[in-house]
């Protein structure tokens, strides 16, 4: 039996794969007139880990049954339309800025997350969520994840996130150089800490608002934007460790 949140991302979804089909059309011909290879890119992230979690035995978090080191959650594919040349590919799994194997099509893409629009499908597919802790390459996940990092995989991932949106707005602009290590060292952390705060207390109204945060933060970059206040959620980051993860259907339990 679906969950109501699984229910809701389901329908929402199959509704904007109908509305969003003529943009979908016109982003698959732009790509095919621009670049060679294929219209869709195929990237490997982490998903949900389903194995329960028990207590840690000193109160202050939960650990998963059966732990594999190394690795966690199950990998799944995740679909995007594709920005980048294919002699290009693949590469490093976070982009700079100024990344020159992005052709310019798919850099109008990228900035109006029109290339996100296929993950539409893994949310059908039950891959993801609409909103959920944004999705991380396995090597990234294995590699740099702390213990507490890891409870983000308890949840479905998600199309946008809170983490995801401070990326977008604080630090994708300024991503330069060598962005694997700016990434993990200076961004990751604090991004999933922000993950977290939403898993505290994920609720359908917060989904919709952080949907709507989505959209406007979308649309402000679009118009040239540059300034953006914190999200609210980076004010809650140290407001003590989750102490019961979500259920099945992607909300904590009482």
């Amino acid at each position: 039996m679906l969950s109501a949140k699984r229910s809701v991302d389901m329908l929402v979804a199959i509704i904007l794969l109908l509305v969003t089909s003529p943009i979908l059309l016109l982003a698959a011909i732009g790509i095919k007139l621009t670049s060679r290879g294929p219209i869709l890119y195929k990237a490997r992230r982490i998903g949900r880990d389903r194995r329960r979690w028990r207590p840690d035995g000193e109160g202050a978090g939960h650990v998963p049954e059966r732990r594999q080191d190394g690795y966690w959650g199950v990998e799944f594919t995740m679909y995007k339309f594709r920005t980048m040349r294919v002699a290009s590919q693949p590469g490093e799994p976070i982009t700079s800025r100024n990344d020159s194997r992005i052709f310019p099509f798919g850099s109008f893409l990228r900035a109006s997350k029109i290339d996100e629009l296929p993950q539409l499908i893994n949310v059908i597919k039950g891959d993801m969520a609409l909103v959920g802790p944004r999705p991380e390459a396995p090597e990234i996940v294995r590699t740099y994840y702390t213990a507490d990092d890891i409870f983000t995989l308890q949840a479905r991932p998600g199309m946008t996130s809170p983490g995801s949106l401070y990326y977008y707005t604080h630090f994708e602009p300024a991503l330069t150089g060598n962005v694997i290590d700016l990434y993990t060292e200076q961004f990751l952390p604090t991004k999933l800490a922000i993950e977290r705060v939403y898993l505290r207390r994920p609720t359908l109204t917060y989904d919709l608002s952080i949907l709507f945060r989505t959209l406007v933060v979308i649309a402000a970059r679009l118009v040239g934007w540059k300034r953006f206040p914190d999200p609210p959620e980076l004010g809650h980051v140290h407001d003590g460790p989750i102490r019961t993860p979500p259920t099945a259907s992607g909300r904590a339990s009482a």
